[in-house]
């Protein structure tokens, strides 16, 4: 690994980001990568956008990703992919979970959730890839390992191994779900 990649997590409070940060960066850490994660999460708990910074290589000096570097969005609802695409690089990756969570004004009748929103990311990015999270984690035993599913997308794109996820996954993940979240990850990896 000659340069630093990042990786800008993006969804609403209580998809299981901060986990997703926390395995990715445990998988850099076991490569023997350097890595630098920052979590916002503001109004996670009222459902709200949190995102995640995780960037690895050589030699990290700041875990925030600006605008136009993050080589891949990692998006766990679409329209969270959308309000966060100015942060993907020319050429960058956009990996969309299919799951649609209606904002606040949304839900007050105030607008309608975007119909178009894959469109519209393929229009700015180029290329978006989708991934029916949910029922895939639902298949595995829990839609809880929603998150897992998407690392194993992900991981089609990433200079990791899978021992090295599967060792990742069992340091982050309670013992008795780890059978479950990799069958989840392996679900994701098959999926694109």
């Amino acid at each position: 690994m000659n340069d630093v990649f990042s990786v800008f997590i993006t969804g609403v409070g209580g998809q299981g980001i901060l986990l997703a940060s926390k395995v990715l960066s445990e998988v850099a850490r076991i490569s023997g990568a350097d890595i630098k994660k920052s979590e916002i999460h503001g109004m996670a708990q009222r459902g709200g956008s949190v995102v995640g910074h995780v960037k690895f290589g050589p030699k990290v000096h700041s875990p925030i990703i600006a605008d136009g570097e993050a080589d891949v969005i990692l998006a766990f609802e679409k329209m969270e992919a959308l309000r966060h695409i100015a942060a993907l690089k020319p050429g960058g990756k956009v990996i969309v979970n299919e799951q649609e969570i209606p904002p606040a004004p949304v839900t007050a009748g105030l607008m309608e959730y975007p119909g178009d929103i894959i469109d519209r990311i393929k229009a700015l990015a180029g290329e978006a890839v989708t991934i029916p999270g949910n029922e895939l984690a639902k298949q595995a035993g829990t839609i809880r390992a929603t998150n897992i599913v998407l690392l194993g997308a992900l991981s089609n794109y990433l200079p990791f191994d899978d021992g090295q996820w599967h060792e990742a996954i069992e340091n982050c993940v309670p013992q008795k779900f780890v059978d479950m979240n990799l069958k989840a990850f392996a679900m994701g990896k098959g999926a694109v």
